[in-house]
């Protein structure tokens, strides 16, 4: 973040933003890491990143054996607040609970953030994926079914910037890998009302998502569905469930304040 993009430069602590940065390292792909990872990972001297670490590890939010760190219970505080004292989440657990028991598949709510799909609720139906997704799960949003959605309704030009900016890692050997492509399914949402990831974040894993929009029709999230590709094809997941995943999207945008 700039100083331009800080309301009150003077009064920013940056040393509370590089504590954060540095708890928000940790992720699936990065359970447990070392001083020069989480250096790297950061873009800080490793000077100020073993300062960072052994703090958060004194005050209990990071663990370690001496070489490596790992993210504490503590840490669960942080989003416990949120659940608790936010609307979205609570409002929109039953909803998904009702697709996925009537898909028998997972649901997910997910809001942009950065780069990356933030995972805010979820239902898991009684047909288990493999993905080991739940709230605070991050996804990346040029190749998800959530991320296309979100970013289906921002202007063209948002979107190709937004995706130069963007790091398109492979996650699978059929993950897009340049903007043209990643641009196309943005598209595609944009012209249909629906976003399709086909196993490029997980082989075996198909997902469909549509956008949630305000009156306005400002985009503030997106709801999805995931089934394991063996048991349907794309073309037969859209026939099944993609009302199912509208229907929910309807209840979601007329019950679920997001802010």
């Amino acid at each position: 973040m700039t100083d331009a993009q800080r309301s009150h430069p003077r009064d920013f602590i940056a040393s509370l933003e590089k504590g954060l940065k540095v708890l928000l390292c940790f992720e699936r792909k990065h359970a447990k890491l070392n001083l020069s990872e989480v250096a790297r990972l950061t873009g800080y001297t490793p000077a100020t990143a073993r300062r960072l670490l052994l703090t958060l590890h004194e005050l209990d939010y990071l663990h370690s054996d001496g070489k490596r760190f790992w993210v504490a219970p503590r840490t669960l505080l942080l989003a416990r607040s949120y659940l608790m004292s936010r609307p979205a989440p609570q409002v929109a657990q039953p909803v998904l609970d009702k697709l996925a028991d009537r898909t028998r598949q997972s649901a997910s709510l997910g809001l942009l953030l950065d780069h990356e799909v933030l995972i805010i609720a979820r239902s898991t139906g009684r047909r288990t994926l493999s993905t080991g997704l739940g709230i605070g799960s991050r996804l990346p949003a040029f190749c998800s079914a959530l991320g296309r959605a979100v970013l289906s309704t921002l202007p063209r030009e948002e979107v190709v910037s937004y995706l130069a900016t963007t790091p398109l890692d492979p996650w699978t050997p059929k993950t897009v890998q340049d903007i043209a492509s990643a641009t196309g399914q943005v598209e595609h949402c944009r012209t249909f009302g629906w976003a399709e990831c086909d196993e490029e974040l997980e082989l075996g894993v198909r997902s469909i998502a549509v956008p949630i929009s305000s009156i306005s029709d400002k985009t503030i999230a997106a709801v999805s569905l995931s089934v394991r590709a063996e048991r349907m094809s794309m073309e037969a997941f859209r026939a099944a469930h993609l009302a199912a995943i509208r229907e929910a999207r309807d209840e979601l945008r007329a019950t679920v304040t997001f802010d």
